[in-house]
């Protein structure tokens, strides 16, 4: 079973995957992180992240391993990503380093913005998670708070909005919901409640396949 989960920005779409994975036992890969660490590559070695030829090097070479959740996890390398993951060829390196992973026997949870439209449009369940701006703006600045960054509500606020823009016009593998995906407004719910709603999702959609 492939459960894809796609969304913006601090809409919940990572937390609802972990907690997914570990309720169904299943491996899951938050392929935001694979953005993230392409652009890390290419910050330590001191490129511009919109060198094309430097960028594809970086994701072809890649290894999480290299660099620390906290670093990757940070606002500076989530914008810095979606800089690079709006590269088509980027996205083409990463492409069956993805599929490989939900291609693991007894399936896997992924999240991102593309997995249900584009890494894994045969999933058997697809959630699209969503929340408004502001509340995902509160959200990241609270997550970045507790991890002893400096948060300035305005100015994460205006990152959101310019990363939505720039992940939902790129050429190549926009940000979208697949036409089959379930839309999950995640903006009033508790974390709890949007796993409860998410949990709900799955096993309707198991056994509509069943």
């Amino acid at each position: 079973m492939i459960i894809a989960i796609d969304g913006p920005a601090a809409s919940g779409k990572g937390t609802l995957a972990r907690r997914l994975a570990d309720h169904f036992g299943l491996p899951h890969l938050d392929t935001g992180l694979l953005y993230r660490a392409t652009a890390a590559a290419l910050i330590h070695a001191d490129r511009d992240l919109h060198d094309v030829p430097a960028a594809v090097a970086a994701a072809r070479g890649l290894s999480l391993t290299e660099f620390g959740e906290d670093e990757l996890r940070g606002r500076a390398m989530g914008e810095a990503a979606s800089i690079v993951a709006a590269m088509p060829e980027v996205r083409a390196s990463l492409v069956r380093l993805q599929r490989d992973f939900a291609a693991k026997p007894g399936g896997a949870v992924l999240d991102g913005r593309d997995i249900g439209t584009v890494i894994c449009p045969q999933a058997e369940v697809k959630i699209f998670v969503t929340a408004s701006a502001a509340t995902r703006a509160q959200r990241r600045a609270l997550e970045l708070v507790r991890r002893g960054e400096k948060a300035d509500y305005a100015a994460v606020l205006q990152d959101i909005v310019k990363r939505d823009e720039r992940d939902a016009s790129r050429r190549d593998a926009p940000m979208a919901a697949a036409s089959d995906a379930v839309k999950l407004d995640t903006t009033y719910l508790s974390i709890d409640g949007a796993f409860e709603a998410a949990v709900a999702i799955v096993e309707k959609g198991i056994a509509a396949k069943a």
